[in-house]
């Protein structure tokens, strides 16, 4: 078999996840009670036997660092296979960041060289799907293709986000890439890019040597596909599997709270999934306790919390304790949040290590009317806390509110916060 590269494009933030992101990349961003976004693509190079990445990080990276660690937790440890962690190295001043996903491959040209793959696969660390990365190979291959990009259809509201192609209809897999838009103000087509790119290791050294000429070409699909069509013989992969975007609030709570479905979109379950559990102590937490007077149902809760109140419909991360009488229902609760007794919390998503005080009240009132600040960003009813905030005892906040993180006790004047209010 031919020896591919894995290159996961993991350094961005993502301004409409909000607080989420203000301290990780959107790749380190935990999902699903248990995972870490880029998880997934990393679980789908694992069963896909590509085993030698590189993982480009840029924005905030210790969060990721300290999530990867030494590749064990994707069995990529080895003489011939491991994950190597990628920064920007090309020069000195901010402006030598990434800049795209072309320049971050064309920065990294070296470590590409270095390791003489046939194939690079260049793969977003952001969504979550599972995909067999052969698969797409072996179309590559049959196709006798120069670059390969995977699209998966979408329904037509909200395709105006994405990099749309036009693909040859000569296959069900696929086909000659025909036309290709990055973010068309009017659609093209109902193919969407999934920002999987997969290079011959000539083509993807012609595109580095003849076609980058930075600032100019700084995205493969913006800058380089486009002219890439009529030098190079580029194909469409057709992926007709699940896929989760996560990019916004709304389709990051989503794609959790569809976990909590009958028959979830993303089965989690059947996926095996690897992720590192000696990232947030996971691997050594103790096993679940449920007090008896909880009350729980339809949910996620692992190991290391500790339940005496009542969850519904819910996902809660390791480490969460929610104490006697309290109620926590249509929200995820990332790690060791705490909620104290006689508190409720309702469509809320709370980052790590939040407490919520005894009787306070998150997510009251009525869903209508968005964030005033930001009304594009936040309008579903859902109330964000960042990481490291208290809320005191008996306050009352209601929905689409954001509150930024770190917040002590002694920073609220006020035992309530109106709908719509966001509090810096």
């Amino acid at each position: 078999m031919k020896k591919t590269l894995a290159l996961i494009l993991a350094g961005g933030r993502v301004d409409e996840l909000s607080v989420l992101t203000l301290y990780r990349p959107k790749s380190a961003l935990p999902f699903g009670g248990l995972y870490r976004v880029i998880d997934f693509p990393l679980s789908n190079l694992l069963h896909s036997d590509i085993e030698r990445v590189g993982i480009l990080s840029q924005y905030r990276s210790d969060s990721l660092i300290n999530h990867i660690g030494s590749g064990a937790g994707w069995d990529m440890i080895g003489s011939q296979r491991g994950i190597t962690m990628l920064p920007p190295m090309k020069g000195t001043r901010s402006s030598d960041w990434y800049r795209g996903t072309a320049d971050a491959v064309y920065q990294n040209m070296e470590f590409v060289q270095r390791h003489h793959p046939d194939y690079v696969l260049v793969l977003s660390g952001d969504h979550v799907y599972r995909m067999d990365y052969l698969e797409m190979i072996r179309f590559h291959e049959r196709m006798n293709a120069d670059v390969t990009c995977a699209f998966v259809e979408m329904a037509p509201n909200g395709l105006e986000r994405f990099g749309q192609g036009q693909i040859e209809e000569s296959d069900p897999e696929g086909g000659r890439l025909l036309r290709y838009v990055e973010k068309p103000s009017t659609a093209i087509s109902p193919w969407s890019s999934m920002t999987i790119y997969l290079f011959n290791r000539e083509t993807l050294a012609f595109i580095m040597d003849d076609m980058m000429r930075p600032p100019a070409t700084e995205h493969f699909g913006r800058d380089i596909l486009p002219v890439l069509l009529d030098k190079k013989r580029v194909c469409g992969y057709k992926f007709r599997g699940s896929w989760a975007y996560t990019r916004t609030i709304d389709e990051y709570y989503s794609a959790n709270m569809d976990l909590l479905a009958d028959h979830p979109k993303l089965d989690i379950e059947n996926w095996m999934v690897r992720t590192n559990l000696d990232n947030e102590r996971t691997r050594d937490r103790a096993p679940l306790m449920i007090g008896p007077a909880a009350r729980c149902s339809q949910s996620l809760i692992h190991h290391g919390c500790e339940i005496r109140g009542t969850v519904r419909h819910s996902i809660l991360f390791p480490g969460v304790r929610v104490a006697e009488e309290a109620v926590v229902e249509n929200s995820i609760l990332l790690y060791d949040v705490a909620v104290q007794r006689g508190a409720r919390v309702d469509k809320a998503i709370i980052d790590v290590e939040s407490e919520i005080g005894a009787t306070a009240r998150i997510g009251i009132g009525k869903e209508q009317g968005g964030n005033k600040e930001y009304p594009d960003l936040l309008k579903s009813g859902i109330t964000l806390l960042g990481r490291n905030t208290r809320i005191p005892s008996g306050m009352r906040i209601g929905r689409n509110c954001i509150l930024y993180p770190n917040k002590k006790e002694s920073d609220f004047t006020s035992q309530q916060i109106a709908s719509g209010r966001t509090i810096k």
